[in-house]
């Protein structure tokens, strides 16, 4: 039986995660980010994140190659922590049971959007003004 998967799990599932993300997993998640891309773009549910998944992999480059570092680093463990969240099949609610399958990975996208909005919004911003 699968159990409810709250707002308040998917915050603690995400804080809990990006504690242990390191320097070598900003490396990893980029090298999985056509893995990742395609998951939310084959049109499912996840397929109303991908704008916010592109503007997430173009911060973390910036932040990867060291042209953009205004931003806390649990910031981008956060964002790593969710993208690699999403990545796992076997997550809380496992993605292949029918319907329920990708809420948990909903929920952690909502949180992990809403913990760094502030953080976007300025890396928005200064993308604009160094084009």
């Amino acid at each position: 039986m699968v159990k409810n998967f709250s707002k308040d799990d998917a915050k603690k599932e995400l804080l809990e995660r990006a504690k242990n993300i390191t320097e070598e997993d900003l490396e990893k998640v980029l090298q999985k980010q056509e893995e990742i891309r395609k998951k939310f773009e084959t049109g499912g549910p996840l397929g109303r994140y991908i704008d916010d998944v592109k503007l997430l992999f173009s911060l973390i480059k910036d932040y990867f190659n060291g042209s953009y570092r205004k931003i806390p680093w649990f910031s981008i463990a956060a964002i790593i922590a969710a993208l690699f969240y999403v990545l796992n099949p076997i997550d809380v609610i496992p993605d292949f049971i029918p319907v329920i399958g990708y809420l948990d990975d909903l929920a952690v996208m909502a949180v992990c959007l809403n913990f760094v909005e502030q953080d976007l919004h300025k890396y928005k911003k200064w993308k604009i003004n160094n084009m």
